[in-house]
């Protein structure tokens, strides 16, 4: 049921609990903030920088609210949690360094306290740490190891809540040829550790060219460059594809294929990524990300490209500006962040966008339109970066940038694209998470420290009352299993447009993945569902596939091989004897 607010802004009972809980700010008078007072703060707050280019601000912060109280573009959730407020720190993405030294550590793990308490998250790469074992000159002492460090960044993380309304999110990197990759493959084996963290491997070009060859592999200590060991790659493949499918960790992160494509290649070379994967950065730098709710731009059976367009220029402007107002963590992180002004526009409620036109996730149709929706996005927001970087100058790396030696004449943003996973703000939209598919129609969203949300699809609740007792009886199946295709009375049309993560074939989520990322500046962050009964093959052939689509990363998720999962059936939540189901 949709509740009305203020001007317009339509609201689903579960998105106003959420906006309570992590959103909404309280005066000094305890009085809770309005949800469209909160929108009418952000978007004050985000406008406000056009002023210095001889802009309006009163202009642009009646756009950016018309676009977030229809519910067609929300920013990532710092910016609606902090902006307007003192010191309000904007971006959710960061990625920090890690050196191998102890100060510098201790400092990075300064500033992810300090990040994590105003909602930010972090990524790293752990690669350049000597491995367990290795010497440590200054005290004739032993390296405990990356796994070790890891560890204390893990507990801090759990100590310091993010913006005390959300938990911290990590992602960890360790080279394919780190000589302590066989226990970073393994650490999430054991349930209670890295909690808070997610894990990637970063893979390359010269470990694919040993699997593929059947070559040994050397691992190397990142302190001498020497190799201290050679192992088989296709059985430390066939670990990691064991690991997944036992945990969902780790993840794969095609490290060349992302610097093929980094923008800014004279500033180094990108070895990490957000939580998430979907924003690959430099040491330092942070990110801003926005996204597009594609459901609002159903048009018969297709999509309202002039309406799309416009709502993509007002994005990239609002997020461009987000680059000067937002208050930054450390100086360092500032002067990163602002040379090359990266910034991330995705997409949510695909889902909803192809079940409103009547396009099945899981057809040739539906990657078609994926791939159009993805080069029109990228094409538009380059465009609408173009004419910014004309207004206001371009980003102070743009001379260097593979933009200038394309030939462009200004860029406003080195990156301007980037699909994220959009949890909780596709809840307040009342959509489907970035460009996943629906993941049950019915569901236990586990959220806000163990409350848990009964989250039922609008859309096919109001389908199924159209066909009377039939309907009624679909519900109840939709309750049972998540889904209504095969079920008795549901036209056959209608159960394909609305098809669940876990009836969709995984190669077709790949291709999905893939249909996206050929035309996204930054990564895509997608989840490739597998049902509890997949075997490890099945992990195998999405990860290989995934290498051969040139995905810069890819995660997979067998259901309930974690405890404690996000989204659960609600049947299964039900039942006591429910072992694979969140709890």
């Amino acid at each position: 049921m949709e509740t009305p607010s203020q001007q317009g802004l339509s609201l689903s009972e579960n998105a106003l609990i959420v906006l309570r809980e992590r959103y909404l700010r309280r005066g000094e008078n305890g009085q809770l903030e309005e949800p469209a007072a909160m929108l009418r703060r952000v978007a004050k707050a985000v406008a406000e920088p056009s002023r210095a280019y001889g802009e309006s601000p009163d202009f642009w912060a009646e756009r950016f609210l018309d676009r977030m109280e229809r519910l067609e573009f929300l920013p990532n959730s710092p910016t609606l949690m902090n902006a307007g407020q003192p010191g309000g720190q904007l971006a959710a993405c960061f990625v920090l360094p890690i050196d191998d030294d102890l100060d510098s550590i201790f400092a990075t793990l300064a500033l992810v306290a300090r990040i994590h308490q105003t909602g930010g998250g972090t990524g790293f790469s752990f690669s350049a740490l000597r491995p367990r074992g290795d010497r440590v000159r200054s005290t004739g002492g032993v390296s405990s190891g990356p796994l070790s460090f890891m560890d204390v960044f893990d507990y801090t993380t759990s100590v310091i809540r993010a913006g005390g309304r959300r938990r911290g999110a990590n992602m960890a990197v360790l080279r394919v040829d780190h000589p302590d990759i066989k226990e970073f493959i393994e650490a999430k084996r054991i349930p209670t550790r890295l909690q808070n963290f997610n894990l990637s491997v970063g893979m390359t070009d010269e470990f694919f060219a040993a699997f593929d060859s059947g070559r040994p592999f050397a691992l190397r200590n990142p302190r001498t460059g020497h190799a201290v060991a050679s192992v088989d790659p296709v059985k430390l493949f066939d670990m990691i594809v064991e690991s997944a499918w036992a945990t969902g960790d780790p993840g794969l992160v095609f490290l060349d294929e992302i610097n093929r494509h980094n923008p800014t290649p004279h500033l180094g070379s990108i070895e990490a990524t957000n939580p998430c994967g979907e924003q690959p950065l430099l040491p330092y730098e942070s990110c801003t990300l926005g996204s597009l709710n594609l459901a609002r731009f159903a048009s018969g059976n297709d999509v309202d490209w002039a309406r799309l367009k416009a709502a993509v220029r007002d994005a990239v402007a609002f997020l461009d500006n987000v680059v000067d107002a937002n208050s930054y963590p450390a100086a360092r992180v500032a002067e990163a962040t602002r040379l090359t002004r990266k910034i991330g526009l995705g997409v949510m409620g695909l889902a909803d966008l192809f079940a409103a036109i009547g396009v099945a996730y899981d057809s040739e149709q539906a990657l078609a339109l994926g791939g159009r929706i993805a080069e029109f996005l990228t094409s538009a927001a380059r465009e609408a970066s173009r004419e910014l970087g004309l207004r206001r100058g371009s980003f102070p790396a743009f001379e260097k940038s593979v933009w200038h030696a394309a030939g462009y004449a200004a860029m406003r943003n080195a990156t301007v694209t980037s699909v994220a996973p959009t949890g909780t703000i596709s809840m307040i939209a009342g959509v489907a998470g970035g460009i996943e598919p629906f993941f049950a129609l019915a569901t236990i969203r586990n959220v806000l420290d163990g409350k848990r949300l009964v989250e039922v699809n609008a859309a096919v609740e109001r389908e199924l009352g159209a066909l009377g007792a039939a309907g009624e009886a679909a519900m109840r199946a939709l309750y049972e299993r998540g889904s209504i295709r095969g079920v008795a009375g549901v036209p056959e049309a209608l159960a394909r447009r609305f098809a669940v993560a876990l009836e969709i074939a995984p190669s077709m989520h790949v291709r999905m993945q893939a249909a996206f990322q050929r035309h996204i500046d930054a990564a895509v962050s997608k989840t490739v569902n597998l049902p509890h009964d997949a075997s490890p093959d099945a992990v195998r052939e999405v990860y290989l596939l995934a290498r051969s689509l040139k995905l810069k990363g890819v995660t997979v998720y067998r259901y309930g091989s974690r405890t404690g999962q996000v989204l659960s059936l609600v049947e299964e939540q039900a039942r006591p004897d429910c072992r694979e189901c969140a709890v």
